[in-house]
């Protein structure tokens, strides 16, 4: 059960949002988690602030997920976030900063697993 959350400084029209939808569900697969699990949710014109600094274009990505992945895993998952989140929406690689979550318990459908 993965879930990204994303809070984005740049306006996510319903499109972007489908293409995003899109692209992520293919690279869940870096992390060995199927897209028929994965959970996303999207937050656009949202401000976001680095080194006192208002980001123009800028994402603050959340990966959560059941279990955990490999640091090469988790390493080839950022390369992939940033490409796909400077092709759809224009942002710079470094303008995006992207934290990882391993779950032990996560509850679904009135039980965990």
């Amino acid at each position: 059960m993965p879930y990204i959350d994303s809070k984005i400084t740049v306006s996510v029209p319903q499109e972007k949002r489908d293409n995003l939808k899109a692209e992520l569900g293919k690279a869940i697969s870096i992390l060995n988690k199927p897209e028929s699990f994965l959970m996303l949710g999207f937050e656009d014109n949202y401000d976001l602030y680095m080194g006192g600094k208002k980001l123009d274009k800028g994402a603050y990505v959340e990966v959560k997920l059941f279990g955990n992945a490999s640091s090469a895993a988790y390493e080839k998952m950022t390369e992939e976030i940033c490409r796909i989140y400077e092709e759809q929406l224009g942002i710079p690689g470094n303008g995006i900063y992207i934290t990882y979550s391993g779950i032990s318990d996560w509850g679904w459908n009135g039980r965990n697993f």
